[in-house]
């Protein structure tokens, strides 16, 4: 689709290759309408990656990164903004109820259009890294997936209330490594009350769910987030967005063609999208409530599919 609401370039992100400015350029060449930057957010020292610790980076360092992404964010925008809607944002990590003052620190230091409200942490401990510390974050919470995703969850729904994030990412990553990905959640009873509190609460305030392609790159069946949970927000009057979660210039607008059909099976007639014209900037605690909408039907005849 035309649009992508999550981005992480190699320039900036230590897991994400390619330049920003590579990125941006091949959004434009793939006709995107719109594209959002949106960096991880620094994180505490205890909390950096292996790949970040055995290339010497410190907390300090990460603070300093994301300094010269916003930097260079707004360069770009200035030399490409007249061919994409480039939308300035970040993706935050909730990891303790201490990250509310780091997003909070973030939101007051810089302008932006927009943030992604993302989860990627249980009991502090990675759950999207890889299978050891998945499994580690699962013996912390019992030793089951069942009792993992309820965690996951709850950690989701604090991450809401103190932020109100004006988009979800990746509603259902805890599925990644999980035993069985494209299992229902309604299988665990406890999980799908969870699971049903967390989209009442995001309906209420108003924020949108993306769509998220990265899932589909990495083995699933469906996209982030599941069919079932899609239909359930769609009888609370939720509201989509799309993403590629790209880290490359290949991951840009990738199987996107695979969540068209998804769409339509999961009943999902308009996507919604922001823009610096209604998005405006998002301060503390604010979710934009200026978005525009396009049908699925009308989505299907944008330049992009050429």
């Amino acid at each position: 689709m035309p649009f992508s609401h999550h981005s992480h370039s190699g320039q900036f992100c230590s897991h994400a290759k390619c330049t920003l400015e590579e990125m941006i350029q091949t959004a434009i060449a793939r006709k995107m309408r719109v594209f959002a930057l949106t960096e991880h957010m620094p994180r505490d020292h205890a909390d950096l990656y292996p790949e970040e610790t055995e290339a010497g980076e410190t907390e300090q360092y990460l603070v300093n990164k994301f300094d010269a992404y916003y930097a260079e964010a707004l360069r770009l925008r200035q030399v490409y903004g007249s061919q994409i809607e480039l939308l300035i944002g970040f993706e935050t990590d909730w990891i303790r109820p201490s990250s509310r003052t780091m997003i909070e620190k973030l939101l007051e230091k810089f302008q932006f259009d927009m943030f992604m409200g993302s989860v990627h942490h249980v009991h502090t401990i990675p759950i999207d890294l890889d299978d050891q510390t998945y499994q580690a974050a699962r013996d912390k919470s019992g030793g089951t997936d069942e009792k993992l995703f309820e965690d996951y969850f709850d950690d989701q729904f604090e991450m809401l209330k103190a932020t109100r994030p004006p988009l979800v990412g990746h509603f259902d990553l805890i599925r990644l490594k999980s035993d069985d990905p494209d299992r229902t959640f309604q299988q665990f009873k406890g999980v799908w009350r969870k699971v049903l509190r967390n989209l009442d609460f995001i309906a209420e305030y108003g924020g949108i769910l993306e769509i998220n392609s990265a899932s589909l790159r990495k083995g699933m069946q469906e996209p982030y987030p599941k069919q079932e949970i899609c239909q359930a927000f769609l009888e609370r009057e939720g509201r989509f967005a799309l993403s590629d979660d790209s880290h490359s210039v290949e991951q840009i607008g990738l199987n996107y063609h695979l969540v068209l059909p998804f769409l339509e099976g999961a009943g999902i007639k308009t996507i919604h999208y922001l823009s610096r014209r209604s998005a405006n900037s998002v301060s503390k605690h604010e979710a934009s409530a200026s978005v525009s909408e396009l049908s699925t039907e009308d989505l299907k005849t944008l330049p992009f599919w050429n």
